[in-house]
C-alpha cells in the first residue's frame, strides 16, 4: 500500500493530506474540530473541559476500574492527563465510576438536528436528567436559526473515526513528515493531513489504538487523540449563516451536559478568519 498527494482545500496556509490508496480517506474533516483546536481554551472552556473529561473518566469505569483491561478509561485517563488533570481528580472519577465512591448516575444520549443552510449537527451528551436536557437542546437550537431532529435524521451522514492531532511544536526532538508517515501507515492508519502547526491522523476505531501505541512508543507528543463522529461529506455556509453556524455551534458547547458537538458545515478559510476578527 502507499500513500497518495493531494490538497485538502485552497487556504493562505500549505495544507496536504495523504491518503491511502483503496480508502475512503477523509470525505468531509470536521471543520469545528479544528476551529476549536486553533481557537485555543479560554478559562471557562478549561473549566468545560475538566467537568467533561471527569464524566467520560466515571463513564467508562462502569465496565472496569483497571486501564489495562478497558480501552475506554485508558484514553479517557490519557486525555485527562494531557489537559494537565491532577491525579487526585482521576482517582475520584474513576472510583465514582466503579462505585467506591457515591456519584451521579449520569445517561449517555445522542441528539442529531439541523443548523443553519441545513447543515447537520450531531450532539453527544451525558445528563442526569434526559427531559430537561432536550427541551434545553431545542430551545439552543431554535434560537441559534436551527431545529432539533429526529433519532436518524443526520446520523448517517457521519461516520466514527479514530483522529489523532500531533503538534508540530513541543516535541522532545524535531519531526521529520516522512518518518510520521511511515509510522502511521504501518500502524494502519487511513488518513494524514498536514497543516501548518500539525499532523491530524485518521484511523478506523479498529486500527486507532495500535496507530495510537505505535506513535506514543516513539515519544512523540500527541495534542489530543478521540474517536469522533467525521462528516462523510460536507455543507458549504457563507455569510449570515456562517456566522450563525459558529454561534450555534458555540452555544452547543457551552451547555454543560454537552461532551462532544460534530457537523459537516465548510467555511471558506478567509472568511473564517474574517468572522473570528
Amino acid at each position: 500500500m502507499e500513500f497518495t498527494h493531494g490538497c485538502t482545500h485552497t487556504s493562505t496556509t500549505e495544507n496536504k493530506r495523504l491518503t491511502l490508496k483503496g480508502s475512503s480517506g477523509l470525505s468531509g474533516h470536521s471543520k469545528w474540530s479544528t476551529i476549536k483546536r486553533k481557537k485555543g481554551a479560554t478559562d471557562a472552556a478549561r473549566g468545560r473541559l475538566f467537568a467533561r473529561l471527569i464524566k467520560e473518566i466515571s463513564i467508562a469505569a462502569r465496565s472496569g476500574g483497571n486501564p489495562d483491561a478497558n480501552p475506554r478509561l485508558r484514553l479517557a485517563i490519557q486525555n485527562a492527563k494531557n489537559a494537565n488533570m491532577p491525579a487526585d481528580n482521576i482517582k475520584r472519577a474513576i472510583q465514582k465510576g466503579t462505585g467506591e465512591l457515591p456519584g451521579v448516575a449520569y445517561e449517555e444520549q445522542t441528539y442529531e438536528g439541523y443548523g443553519p443552510g441545513g447543515v447537520a449537527v450531531l450532539v453527544e451528551i451525558v445528563t442526569d436528567n434526559n427531559n430537561r436536557t432536550v427541551s434545553e437542546m431545542r430551545h439552543v437550537f431554535s434560537r441559534n436559526h436551527g431545529n432539533l431532529g429526529q433519532s436518524g435524521s443526520v446520523a448517517w451522514m457521519f461516520q466514527k473515526n479514530g483522529i489523532i492531532v500531533i503538534p508540530k511544536a513541543g516535541q522532545n526532538s524535531p519531526l521529520v513528515e516522512d518518518d510520521i508517515l511511515t509510522i502511521v501507515l504501518e500502524a494502519g492508519a487511513d488518513d494524514m493531513q498536514v497543516e501548518e502547526d500539525a499532523y491530524t491522523i485518521t484511523t478506523s476505531p479498529q486500527a486507532f489504538e495500535a496507530v495510537k501505541k505505535s506513535l506514543e512508543d516513539r515519544g512523540i507528543v500527541l495534542e489530543t487523540a478521540s474517536l469522533q463522529m467525521v462528516p462523510q461529506n460536507t455543507v458549504k455556509v457563507t455569510g449570515k449563516e456562517a456566522e450563525q453556524t459558529l454561534k450555534l455551534m458555540e452555544a452547543l458547547e457551552e451547555h454543560d451536559d454537552v461532551q462532544n458537538v460534530f457537523s459537516n458545515f465548510d467555511i471558506d478559510e478567509k472568511e473564517l478568519a474574517a468572522l473570528n476578527n
